[in-house]
């Protein structure tokens, strides 16, 4: 008999297993793929940790989320500087200096801060959607050329028809500063998230390939509570309809190349381009394998963000008013499920950062384990 059952081996359910170990409690952790570490799994490939399921960088402000998972994992120093591509211009991000003085031919700040504040005189109201919000923030041509094709791909819809929460932490800059995220804390896992994620787990009995579903009753037997972590909806069968989710398709490459674009990240920023972005795994690591040698080949990948449906890969949610109302009616039902924890991206139905998932899974332990 276990004290507790934790479907799902990605961040949350390491991290919450782990923090039960350490309370002397007795686990079990089950997923239904064949390997841990969910949607950050990475694999050693011509000695380059590939992000199999998407690019993923570790940022934070929380110091006692870093502090934690440094226990687990040394980082390195990646900090984060996409480059966006609008039919061959290359354009910095997030948007600041170089962004401005390439799009106007500006130098100063203040050149700049008056060419946005022009092309936002055309929005007199209160923004009501993510254009109207995109334009009030950069203006016009920034909105054309680097947020609108680029977000509707992402998105699967309109601009005029996605909510203005979605681009309003945009960073906009009027300093020469590549710095995506601007976290105290940013970087990649050295050896890999898998190899993380195997150090949350060390000790812990994991039990691959195991569809919970399938054997729902038999598990549920096993433990005195269940910490589950998949798709809220999926629990409850979808009884009141399905949530809808983003998920994103990868078309990878190895290439007899050391170097295809230069950067980790490259947005293609125009609607006639399919794929959203390209990754260039090396670079997540400076292009040097584990022993600091340079790496002959590389790997790419394109992403396709695509419309969520039953059977793939759920990604992030579309946390739209219909949705987050259909939500919370799945949430009133969670709380009559006496003996089991909903929790992580999919399990809270939140569009949660890596550093947000640990805490959220440090919180519950904290509220169950003391």
């Amino acid at each position: 008999m276990f004290d507790y059952l934790i479907v799902g081996a990605g961040l949350y359910g390491a991290t919450f297993a782990q923090q039960a170990k350490r309370a002397g409690k007795k686990v079990l952790v089950i997923d239904k793929r064949s390997n841990i570490a969910g949607n950050i799994y990475t694999k050693n490939i011509e000695k380059i940790n590939f992000h199999k399921y998407g690019a993923h960088i570790f940022h934070t402000n929380n110091t006692e989320v870093w502090n934690y998972i440094n226990q687990f994992s040394s980082f390195n120093r990646f900090t984060n500087s996409p480059v966006a591509n609008y039919k061959g211009e290359l354009y910095s991000l997030p948007f600041n200096m170089f962004t401005f003085n390439k799009m106007w031919g500006v130098v100063t700040p203040d050149e700049a801060l008056a060419m946005i504040e022009k092309q936002k005189k055309e929005i007199t109201r209160e923004p009501g959607n993510l254009e109207e919000q995109a334009i009030s923030l950069v203006g016009r041509d920034i909105y054309e050329k680097l947020i609108k094709g680029y977000t509707e791909k992402q998105w699967g819809r309109d601009c005029k028809d996605l909510p203005t929460f979605i681009i309003k932490r945009l960073p906009v800059r009027f300093t020469f500063d590549n710095n995506y995220f601007n976290a105290l804390y940013q970087g990649i896992p050295i050896g890999g998230y898998t190899k993380l994620v195997e150090n949350l787990l060390d000790g812990i009995e994991v039990h691959l390939n195991k569809d919970y579903f399938i054997n729902k009753i038999e598990y549920d037997a096993l433990a005195d509570k269940v910490i589950f972590t998949g798709a809220i909806d999926e629990y409850f069968n979808y009884c009141l309809g399905n949530l809808e989710y983003r998920s994103v398709r990868f078309e990878t490459e190895i290439l007899d190349t050391s170097n295809f674009q230069g950067n980790a990240a490259v947005n293609y920023t125009d609607k006639e381009t399919p794929w959203t972005r390209i990754i260039e795994h090396k670079w997540f690591e400076f292009g040097k394998d584990e022993n600091g040698n340079d790496i002959p080949k590389t790997i790419i990948s394109r992403e396709y963000s695509t419309e969520w449906k039953l059977g793939d890969v759920p990604y992030y949610p579309v946390n739209d008013e219909k949705n987050n109302k259909l939500y919370q009616q799945y949430k009133e039902l969670a709380k009559k499920e006496e003996h089991v924890i909903f929790g992580g991206r999919l399990g809270e139905y939140k569009y949660y950062d890596m550093d947000a998932v640990i805490a959220s899974a440090l919180g519950m332990a904290k509220l169950l384990l003391e």
